[in-house]
């Protein structure tokens, strides 16, 4: 498997300047990376990705006034949880964790994951990732992670979600699909995947999305993501309770690095009422991932 090399996010990302981040205000996804000195990544892994721990992570917030952080596992690392336990553990409640397991993940390992802060696990479907996870195994540890009283995070491309109805519809917990299912947006909302996701949204209730990723989804080289607002409108629209928002930092794979301030700033545009941007930012993952005040 051939092993690329990505580029380090933007190291002085400017602070909002369309809006004022309530506080609690919480990034719900995210990802740290390494230190590949003290955490590897994992040998399989189809790219390599800056360091990007905690320290940096934390400096990252601090500047852009965010209060909490959702850490995504991120397939770099495989099942190896380290690098973000160890985040969630520094953190002391600042965070909660998405896990990635496997059939050989122990129950009392999860028990000791839920008590750092782990919340759920994620599965990638992505073509580029070399993922396509086995739904019988899929099944498996939602069982064993449904006593917990976790979700789960998806990650699709957005032509595949929706042949994957006949067992999500079945699904018996909350599950995310993560950066609005990465539709393209440029081909419109007419396309099967955006009506499928919005279908889902309105009829399921443990359906949740994330409006994240506008940088992989636009087809413009950079900002201002113009094509992705009517989008995530609709998203908010559909289901204010259940939507969440990220950063995606430190944007592994993407195509131009976004300046994360720009990011937030877009949340103008998602959400203009504060009421419904507040839900979004502190009252759904606070409700989620079981954040304390």
């Amino acid at each position: 498997m051939v092993e690329r090399t990505i580029a380090p996010p933007v190291p002085d990302p400017h602070p909002p300047t369309r809006i004022t981040l309530p506080p609690g205000a919480c990034d719900a996804h995210c990802h740290v990376f390494g230190p590949a000195d003290r955490f590897p990544f994992a040998p399989e892994r189809t790219y390599t990705p800056p360091d990007s721990g905690f320290e940096d992570l934390v400096r990252l917030q601090d500047q852009l006034g965010l209060s909490r952080g959702v850490l995504v596992q991120a397939s770099c690392h495989g099942t190896d949880n380290s690098a973000m336990i160890d985040t969630l553990t520094r953190g002391r409640g600042r965070f909660a964790g998405v896990a990635m397991i496997d059939e050989k993940t122990e129950a009392a390992e999860l028990v000791t994951m839920h008590e750092a802060g782990v919340r759920a696990i994620r599965f990638n479907f992505v073509t580029h990732l070399g993922m396509s996870p086995d739904i019988d195994g899929v099944w498996a540890l939602i069982d064993k992670v449904a006593p917990l009283g976790w979700h789960i995070d998806l990650h699709f491309d957005a032509r595949d979600l929706p042949g994957h109805d006949s067992w999500l519809s079945r699904m018996p917990i909350p599950f995310i699909i993560d950066h609005m299912a990465r539709i393209d947006a440029g081909a419109g909302p007419a396309q099967p995947a955006f009506i499928y996701l919005l279908k889902l949204l309105e009829t399921n209730e443990f359906a949740w999305v994330k409006i994240s990723g506008a940088e992989r989804i636009t087809r413009d080289p950079g900002p201002p993501y113009e094509d992705v607002v009517r989008f995530a409108r609709a998203l908010v629209e559909a289901a204010g309770d259940r939507v969440l928002w990220g950063t995606d930092w430190p944007h592994p794979n993407v195509r131009q690095m976004p300046d994360d301030g720009d990011l937030i700033d877009l949340l103008a545009d998602f959400a203009p009422d504060q009421e419904i941007r507040n839900r979004i930012l502190v009252d759904n993952p606070r409700r989620l991932y079981e954040f304390t005040d």
